[in-house]
């Protein structure tokens, strides 16, 4: 023990001596190289000052953007750059090349204003409305000179109009019907005439049972029955019309029978003629019809007839009606006739001039389109000399009857 004091006090005298000046130092104080971060902390030693990167110096071409963010260098100013100058204009500048600054487009020169057209006495008027010349100016009246289109109104026109000529004469010189020269002509005239019947003219019927009723009169009830049938197509029809009148019980006071051609004379009437022929009590007469029937004006259909008899008494007749939907159902339809003859008929009860008339409203429920009971009043009087005639016989001249019926047709 006394031996390792002795080495030891004789290490630090050595130390003492080696330090010049004979300065001691403390090896907390002492700065070497060697100094590693674990004596630093333990107080044996010092680290030395690291030693500050020198910055780079400005404008450096090596100086990087990143650098330049953290301070280790400054970039070096851009030189400022000439504004670029726009290329001369030209006439070959394209308008996506002007919208993008590239060129401009050269200034139009000023045109002169165009010279007025040159008067021209040949500048017909459908030049000078195109504004191609200008006609030329009619030469002053000369004194005392009368003006021969004084008073006429002298409006501008625009020429003549022109006219379409005639087909030319080869449009018309080839057959009729081109196709009889492959199929033959009796073979397409068959077919034509199916078409024409499919088409318009096939033939339909119809039988139709207007008044069937019964009437009431004071205690003198009687029946009508006003029958219709026809057969055709659009244009001729064979028509049929029959009315049979008389009183419950005792025999027909009036009946007729009417056989008659139809023909269309428009879209709204058809012309008839034909016979008639009266099987009543008495003389029987044969006449000639003469008439037209149709659709007038606000749906009125309407008939007029003139009867030329075989004795020579000539006799007419119209009617009127209409019907008034109320419903789909429920129609009302007033009705009128009038009867005239030129001349006294003493052995028929018929005077001349306006012989009967009569005015009804019957209100029909259609049950369905082919079926339709109704009932309704109506009033009829004789005047003149029929009604002298009728009272005569001791028949009554007129009056109003309450009437109950059935319309149908097949």
């Amino acid at each position: 023990m006394t031996t390792f004091l002795a080495f030891m006090l004789a290490g630090v005298a050595a130390s003492t001596a080696a330090q010049p000046g004979g300065q001691s130092t403390s090896p907390a104080q002492a700065s070497s190289g060697s100094c590693t971060p674990e004596h630093a902390a333990m107080g044996h030693c010092t680290l030395s000052t690291p030693t500050q990167p020198t910055p780079a110096p400005a404008g450096s071409s090596t100086c990087t953007t990143e650098h330049a963010a953290m301070g280790h260098c400054t970039l070096p100013t851009p030189a400022p750059q000439p504004e670029p100058v726009p290329p001369p204009s030209s006439a070959v500048c394209l308008p996506e090349h002007e919208a993008m600054g590239h060129c401009k487009p050269p200034t139009p020169a000023l045109q002169p204003p165009p010279a007025a057209p040159v008067s021209d006495s040949t500048c017909p008027p459908e030049h000078a409305a195109l504004g191609h010349c200008t006609p030329s100016s009619p030469p002053p009246p000369q004194p005392g000179a009368t003006d021969p289109h004084a008073g006429h109104a002298m409006n501008p026109v625009a020429g003549p109009e022109i006219q379409p000529g005639p087909p030319p004469a080869e449009a018309l010189n080839g057959p009729k019907h081109a196709a009889d020269a492959f199929w033959g002509s009796e073979g397409m005239q068959r077919g034509r005439n199916i078409l024409r019947e499919e088409h318009g003219g096939l033939p339909v019927h119809r039988f139709l049972v207007d008044r069937a009723e019964t009437r009431v009169r004071d205690g003198d009830d009687g029946y009508l029955l006003d029958v219709q049938a026809w057969y055709g197509g659009d244009i001729n029809k064979l028509w049929l019309k029959s009315e049979l009148e008389g009183g419950w019980g005792k025999k027909p006071e009036h009946a007729e029978v009417q056989a008659l051609w139809s023909r269309a004379i428009g879209p709204w009437f058809d012309l008839q003629a034909g016979v008639r022929f009266d099987p009543q009590p008495g003389p029987n007469r044969t006449h000639l019809v003469l008439g037209v029937q149709g659709l007038a004006p606000y749906w009125w259909e309407v008939e007029g007839a003139v009867f030329l008899s075989n004795k020579g008494d000539v006799t007419a007749r119209a009617e009127a009606e209409y019907d008034l939907r109320i419903t789909q159902r429920l129609i009302l339809q007033p009705r009128g006739e009038v009867d005239l003859s030129l001349q006294d008929v003493p052995e028929l009860a018929v005077g001349s001039g306006l012989t009967n008339a009569s005015l009804g409203l019957r209100l029909r429920y259609q049950i369905s389109p082919l079926v339709a009971p109704y009932m309704g009043v109506e009033y009829e009087r004789a005047f003149g000399d029929t009604r002298r005639f009728l009272r005569v016989d001791g028949e009554d001249p007129g009056g109003l009857n309450l009437l109950a019926g059935i319309r149908f047709w097949l």
